[in-house]
């Protein structure tokens, strides 16, 4: 965000030194629990792919200094460090960034470095423009990686397959107060420029604020190269729109079209590249290109300061299988609670049900329908 103070304030920094320094260290600690109908797997269902288990999520540590985009009369600098262990790994792994852990040695839990990056905020240019350069949360989209930054502790399955990082170069501009744009080159997704099979990607998006700031609209084309099969080289197109409907009733919605070329035929003689399916092609082709399709809709309802209820339902049209191993249709819906005591303890019980429509995908490959009831508990500090 451009032009919008940083007005929070964290226990750990406010211990340290009554939170006066721009530099901050924060996080949280996020145990969770699930019941599942599954009992194998809750696969593609994330973040708890594992059914029936009681585990640690995330340990995060924050470490960062944000840029003051709130002047116009210097140039300010940020940067942002992130440290992440637990199961959620598993969705934050990139190639060239210890990805053995998972893609190799498949380790229930595993570190990764999920964010380092540095900001260089320019005030001349337009009304204010951020330069973000290394690794950082892929842009488009509603949900992120990081536990509190969700409305909901399980993911859509929309989300559980698209991109998580990108490793380059962003510059966000802000035109006017309604418009604000965004051009940036990167390795790929999910990719260190280092790593094998990274290539130069481009991403361009452009968001749109109403003067009563009750609706944006936000698309992107994100990671757009040759297309050609690579780990996690997807082709996004992605929009969302965000609608306020009252003071305690606003909804989010987004949806997406991925593709790859080139993709290696499952049971073909081609061998697909370790953490990248191949997909289920025609009869007698070696690749073909693997679309999807996805869209899912969040609607909150704040009840008290301390307590809302949100309501997601999430459609994934997985047409050659490359994506989660199965060619089919989802549909998943979900309510949660959210409840907080005081400002740092957070807790989200869900109710989810899911259905694969063309073939049993569940529970790897058994069931056709999974219900969960899971929840976390997200200690900030």
């Amino acid at each position: 965000m451009i032009g919008e103070p940083d007005t929070n304030s964290y226990p750990l920094m406010t211990a340290i030194n009554e939170a006066r320094s721009r530099t901050k260290l924060y996080g949280w600690v996020e145990p969770t629990l699930n019941f599942s109908t599954s009992s194998n797997s809750n696969a593609p269902e994330a973040n708890d792919v594992y059914s029936n288990r009681f585990e640690l999520n995330q340990l995060v540590l924050y470490a960062e200094r944000l840029p003051d985009s709130v002047q116009r009369d210097h140039v300010d600098w940020g940067y942002h460090l992130t440290a992440l262990y637990g199961t959620d790994y598993r969705f934050t792994t990139g190639k060239g960034y210890g990805a053995d852990q998972l893609l190799d040695d498949h380790h229930q839990y595993g570190f990764d470095p999920t964010l380092e990056y540095f900001d260089l905020y320019i005030p001349q240019v337009a009304q204010g423009m951020n330069l973000r350069l290394g690794r950082f949360i892929s842009v488009p989209g509603i949900e992120a990686q990081l536990a509190p930054n969700n409305y909901i502790f399980s993911h859509s399955l929309l989300y559980a397959i698209d991109p998580f990082t990108d490793t380059g170069l962003i510059a966000t501009v802000k035109a006017t107060d309604q418009w604000l744009g965004q051009l940036g080159i990167t390795a790929g997704h999910d990719a260190a420029p280092w790593a094998g099979g990274a290539k130069p990607s481009g991403t361009a998006c452009l968001s749109y604020t109403t003067k009563p700031v009750n609706d944006n609209v936000y698309v992107c084309a994100n990671g757009i190269n040759d297309a050609k099969y690579a780990y996690n080289n997807l082709q996004q197109y992605d929009a969302t729109w965000y609608h306020k409907f009252s003071k305690t009733v606003h909804m989010a919605t987004e949806s997406w079209y991925m593709y790859e070329r080139d993709v290696p035929a499952i049971g073909g003689t081609i061998k697909p590249e370790a953490g990248a399916n191949g997909a289920y092609c025609l009869t007698g082709e070696q690749r073909c290109t693997a679309p999807e399709y996805a869209a899912v809709n969040f609607l909150q309802k704040e009840l008290s300061a301390h307590n809302f209820l949100s309501f997601r339902s999430d459609f994934l049209d997985d047409k050659k299988g490359q994506r989660t191993g199965y060619a089919t249709k989802y549909s998943e819906n979900t309510i949660m609670w959210c409840h907080w005591w005081g400002s740092t303890v957070q807790l989200r019980p869900e109710l989810r049900f899911e259905r694969a429509w063309d073939r049993k995908a569940y529970d790897n490959g058994r069931r056709q329908n999974q219900l969960t009831a899971a929840s976390d508990l997200i200690f900030h500090f």
